[in-house]
This record gives structure tokens, C-alpha cells and sequence, in this order.
């Protein structure tokens, strides 16, 4: 790995009953108007791999019932939405532009 975050975030979930299908279904409704933020389907979990070079945050989850546990993994390539990226994406809101404008091409190095 050359460059990238991964996240594992942990939490309670507050009805442990709660069916992984309904977070996710939560998740996706949360970002719908989010253009760079991909919930992942069901069993998948992200890879920087498949971020690098990009302005996406992939997110791959599972709720467990037996322990009540919600787990979150993310991934962001840091060279991009880590800070640059996201000076382009506000830019872009601020000027009035297609909040993607600059942001769909992969741009790499390393």
C-alpha cells in the first residue's frame, strides 16, 4: 500500500436487532446527494486500491447481531480527498460549478 487510509470504526447499534440490510439501506439514503461516497453492497468491503487516485470514500459495512456491534470500513486516498480534492469540491460549490467538475479522472503519481 502506497497510499490511502483504511478505517475501522466500531459502535453500538441501537437496536442490536437491527438488520444490516436496513443500516446500509440508512447509509445509501444519508448520502444519496453525495456524489463521492460509495456504500458498498452486502459482503463487500473497501480496498484503497480501489480509491487510489481518486476524490471517493468507499464504505463497506457489517452489523453484527450477535454482539450488538455495527462496523463501518472506509477508504479515501489521502493525496486526493484528503485535502486537495476537497479544496477542488468546495471550490466548485462555492463558484456555482458541478460539485464533480475536475474530480471524475483519476489523477496519479505515485
Amino acid at each position: 500500500m502506497d497510499r490511502g487510509i483504511l478505517s475501522t470504526i466500531y459502535c453500538r447499534l441501537s437496536d442490536p436487532a437491527m438488520p444490516e440490510a436496513e443500516v446500509r439501506n440508512h447509509l445509501q439514503d444519508f448520502y444519496k446527494n453525495s456524489p463521492f461516497v460509495r456504500i458498498l453492497p452486502e459482503g463487500q468491503f473497501p480496498n484503497v486500491l480501489n480509491v487510489r487516485g481518486s476524490n471517493y470514500c468507499d464504505i463497506g459495512v457489517k452489523a453484527d447481531q450477535r454482539t450488538g456491534n455495527l462496523i463501518l470500513v472506509s477508504v479515501i486516498d489521502n493525496l486526493v480527498k484528503g485535502a486537495s480534492g476537497q479544496a477542488v469540491q468546495n471550490m466548485n460549490l462555492m463558484y456555482g460549478m458541478p460539485e464533480t467538475m475536475a474530480l471524475e479522472a483519476a489523477a496519479l503519481y505515485p
